[in-house]
């Protein structure tokens, strides 16, 4: 019987060298390089550069976005606003002042004529009406201005009020008047519908019937102009 043949040894390649030529060749490990903790594998720098381009750019935008607070949202209302104009006016005059009447010269045939006004301002869009009461002293109908202490119709001078010819501001007295100035009706002076918040001016024309016989004297009467609107 042969004895058993002893086994072959197979030799095992040593790896090459650290830093030889074998090592630095392509497809081989890079050079190791030692610290104080071990051995550390070198950093290459040009397999480390940051990604660029669109790809880069849009995967920065989409971080950002998902960073950022959400965007505020927002809704609406109507806010109604509203005023009331109410229709107004105002009203002034001036007196009518017939100055000396002489009922035995020039008055005993001629009448006394003089002219006052009264002056408005209303809302525009309104309708003012004016009217005149008949004094402190009417009689009858007809207006009468008292002597200072008087004591009987012999101290009244009978006087009239006329409304101006025209419904336009400032038209002039024209006399004999013709229609009368007095509290309602057709005595009512309806001037013009106002164009906005300025004052108007309407004559007031009054006149003294002549020869009156009357005491001497001062005569005066207060008349009440109202405007309705």
């Amino acid at each position: 019987m042969n004895a058993p043949r002893p086994c072959a040894r197979r030799r095992i390649p040593r790896p090459p060298a650290l830093g030889s030529r074998a090592t630095r060749s392509r497809g081989h490990m890079p050079r190791l390089r030692f610290s104080g903790s071990g051995f550390v594998m070198p950093f290459d720098r040009r397999k480390q550069r940051p990604r660029t381009g669109y790809a880069g750019l849009a995967a920065a935008a989409l971080t950002l976005a998902l960073a950022a607070p959400p965007g505020a949202s927002s809704t609406t209302a109507v806010l109604t606003v509203s005023a009331i104009v109410n229709p107004n006016c105002t009203i002034s005059t001036s007196a009518v002042s017939f100055g000396r009447y002489e009922s035995l010269l020039a008055n005993a045939t001629t009448p006394l004529n003089a002219a006052g006004a009264v002056n408005i301002a209303c809302t525009k869009g309104s309708v003012p009406k004016i009217t005149m009461d008949l004094g402190r002293n009417p009689n009858g109908g007809r207006r009468y201005m008292a002597a200072a202490g008087a004591s009987g119709p012999a101290d009244t001078l009978y006087y009239e009020l006329y409304q101006p010819p025209s419904a336009a501001p400032g038209t002039a007295c024209s006399f004999p008047g013709t229609a009368a100035w007095g509290p309602s009706g057709a005595q009512t002076f309806t001037p013009g519908a106002p164009n906005g918040r300025g004052s108007r001016s309407y004559s007031v024309c009054g006149t003294i019937p002549a020869g009156q016989g009357v005491s001497m004297g001062s005569y005066a009467d207060t008349v009440v102009a109202t405007v309705n609107f």
